[in-house]
């Protein structure tokens, strides 16, 4: 990262820089810091040993594995592995990434607090208000001017975004009292392009690979981790007219998967909130150390140092588990530790550290260091305001007494070891009751013969030998008793996950799915249990996710339309509940709020956008602000008033005094003629002199009809 990037980010950072030729120097006042970090890493780590025997026994089953603890006789032949543990850590995994990723943006959003303040939460504006239409040499009114309450002037209220596009407007504060008066929320369009600010970025740094990465070690083992945001440098290609290569570089928060395997966060804390340090474990190979020089704030000439004295890298007993290598395989890489948490002061009171004024009487620090070799390549303070550990940790189900969660895989792991002997036992006892056990007396047959069998197979008796010289055993077949226990043991494992078979895919559902509104009716019980789990990626995940980057954008990002007081809002649990149901909720509401007596109560700004958002469409495309609608019923309101009125016609036929419903007009009335009476259509016309009906023969003058004498 250059260093005109990161002057923007880390200028107060207190920072260790390499100063004197030799490390070994500077170094020597910091050896504590290294001692220290490598106790507390020692420290989680021997308590972590636990809880990786749980995701190793998680991993297992997973990838359908018998463990070292698992040992067969010989007489069990079969040793097949159903993978239900599978099954159903990826419709959980599924589940998670549906509510991440099926809407139209990312289950987040940010609004204004209900009392804002730093800007004005509304403000009105009424061009039909004769003392706002005066004009008057100054824009805010005039003292006798009663458009503006005392003291409501452009300056006394803060507009935030707002305040160049009303600059000049007489306008009051709060929601406008009159039908043609158009309300604006300033601290609602600083929310929006604040959320807006964050969707984009999030986008650009790729999150939803890294969250997907999250959610399915949180399905697996208990917990997923979210290490961020942080500054990073992002390149956009750009290639000139001569064809050379000038990528754009701009600075961009991002954020990373961090694997459960490699985080050691504080043993006594139950939660991020309460983690007094995390110490994060990299594996990096001689390129990726290189390149930690061109971030800031890394010591280069210490790491050229450790790259010297080579690959350092020690391998965990789960690791040869967890790979499908050889044991005997070594790994070519650096161990870094990457450190977030306190350090005594005088650890880092040195000459080459300058503390900070406010920060000298501290006891101690919050820090970030990175140690490769037994040496530190990176010491600051940390930047962040207010001072944070920059990790995430979200679990699937909450475990209150442990800072990691309990995953699918652990809550099935007695009824998949059920499910494996059932199926094995019914393997077994089906090939053994299968094929038939031959008992041979050899006394009774002819010596030297093939005992093998076969269609056809004759044997050769001896002569006069008494009694019966081959005999068949057929052993019982219960395979379909362990076979109703292996349904059973399944049963037991959609209660203990909390996730039903028919959810991901099972078929022959008889009972009560077997229609649509009873199929529906027990996906809404299901989705009860996802509920609590999609409440704790929330809780864990985003909203502390979306406070990152709203810090991060307060923080360094000097953008005066996105100063308000503003909070984050995790949209998780609204994001699971159904489309179609929701649309029909809102639909209903709609319809409710149409009625005139109700209409003032309700906001249908929102519930239009909502209603966009559960049919799938982008409501920042396909709806209009409350500025944006005033002035779009303002040019309606315009081009109506040009129109030439057209004068009301009325239809040929009707009397507009007719008051008696009938329009005037004579159908149904009377009786019709029928064939040769006088009228009737079908007679025969005789034709006069001229081809006309004779005068004699014309009809006669038909009796006024009951319409004509009304």
């Amino acid at each position: 990262m250059a260093d005109e990037d990161t002057s923007l980010i880390e200028t107060n950072s207190t920072v260790l820089e390499d100063i004197e030729d030799d490390s070994s120097i500077e170094d020597a006042g910091i050896s504590n810091v290294v001692d220290y970090i490598y106790g507390k890493y020692q420290l989680a780590k021997d308590y972590r040993k636990t809880d990786e025997q749980r995701w190793l026994k998680a991993y297992t089953n997973y990838r359908g594995l018998y463990g070292q603890d698992v040992q067969f006789t010989e007489a069990e032949k079969s040793r097949i592995f159903i993978k239900v543990t599978k099954t159903k850590t990826l419709a959980a995994y599924g589940q998670v990434v549906d509510v991440l990723f099926a809407g139209q943006k990312f289950p987040l959003s940010i609004e204004p607090t209900k009392i804002p303040e730093g800007v004005t939460e509304n403000v009105s504006f009424d061009p039909n208000k004769p003392e706002q239409l005066k004009e008057t040499e100054n824009p805010y009114g005039n003292r006798e001017d009663e458009g503006l309450p005392a003291g409501a002037t452009l300056t006394s209220l803060e507009l935030g975004p707002l305040e160049e596009k009303l600059e000049g407007m007489p306008i009051e504060e709060g929601v406008g009292k009159t039908p043609t008066a158009a309300t604006f929320s300033p601290a609602m369009v600083a929310a929006k392009k604040m959320e807006k600010k964050i969707m984009d970025q999030l986008e650009e740094s790729n999150a939803s690979k890294h969250l997907r990465s999250t959610a399915f070690e949180m399905a697996l083992f208990g917990t997923g981790i979210i290490k961020g945001p942080f500054a990073t440098n992002k390149e956009y290609p750009n290639w000139e007219e001569d064809g050379s290569y000038t990528p754009t570089i701009k600075v961009m928060p991002q954020i990373n998967h961090v694997s459960i395997w490699n985080m050691y966060p504080d043993p006594d804390a139950n939660n991020m909130d309460e983690a007094q340090y995390i110490v994060e474990r990299h594996k990096l190979s001689r390129t990726q150390l290189r390149a930690l020089k061109t971030r800031p704030f890394f010591r280069n000439k210490v790491i050229d140092e450790c790259i010297s004295m080579g690959e350092s890298y020690t391998k965990e007993s789960w690791e040869d588990d967890l790979a499908d290598y050889e044991i005997q395989h070594s790994i070519e890489r650096f161990q870094v530790l990457e450190y977030w948490g306190i350090i005594d002061k005088d650890l880092v009171d040195i000459k080459d550290l300058d503390i900070p004024e406010e920060l000298e009487d501290a006891d101690q620090l919050q820090a970030n260091v990175w140690i490769c070799n037994d040496k530190v390549i990176r010491l600051v303070l940390n930047p962040f305001k207010p001072v944070r550990i920059p990790y995430m940790a979200v679990p699937y189900e909450l475990n209150p007494y442990s800072f990691f969660g309990v995953g699918i895989a652990e809550n099935m792991d007695d009824t998949q070891t059920l499910m494996n002997g059932f199926m094995r036992m019914a393997v077994d006892n089906a090939v053994l009751s299968g094929n038939l056990i031959v008992e041979v007396d050899e006394t009774n047959l002819v010596p030297g013969q093939d005992l093998s069998l076969y269609p056809g197979k004759v044997f050769r008796r001896q002569g006069g030998a008494p009694g019966q010289a081959i005999f068949g055993t057929k052993f019982p077949n219960v395979s379909n008793e362990n076979m109703q226990l292996f349904d059973k043991a399944r049963q037991l494992s959609d209660e203990s996950t909390g996730f039903p078979s028919f959810a991901h895919g099972q078929t022959g559902v008889t009972g009560t799915g077997r229609t649509a509104s009873g199929i529906s009716m027990l996906m809404n019980a299901a989705a009860g249990a996802v509920k609590s789990v999609i409440k704790n990626v929330d809780d864990y995940l985003l909203r502390p996710l979306g406070q990152g980057f709203f810090q991060f954008n307060m923080q360094f990002d000097f953008d005066p339309a996105l100063r308000g007081d503003l909070e984050v809002k995790a949209r998780g649990v609204e994001s699971l509940m159904a489309n179609e149901v929701r649309s029909q909720r809102l639909m209903q509401f709609l319809g409710i709020a149409s009625n005139p007596a109700l209409a003032p109560f309700a906001k249908f700004n929102y519930v239009i956008a909502e209603i966009a958002k559960s049919l799938g469409l982008d409501p920042e495309k396909v709806t209009n602000s409350m500025e944006e609608a005033a002035i779009q019923a303002e040019l309606l309101k315009q081009f109506q008033a040009t129109q030439p009125q057209q004068p009301q016609q009325v239809p040929a036929g009707m009397n507009p005094q007719d008051t008696a419903g009938t329009g005037g007009g004579t159908i149904g009335t009377g009786q019709a003629p029928a064939p040769q009476e006088q009228g009737f259509t079908g007679n025969a016309q005789p034709q006069g002199p001229q081809g006309t009906p004779s005068e004699a023969q014309a009809p006669a003058e038909q009796p006024p009809s009951m319409a004509t004498l009304q």
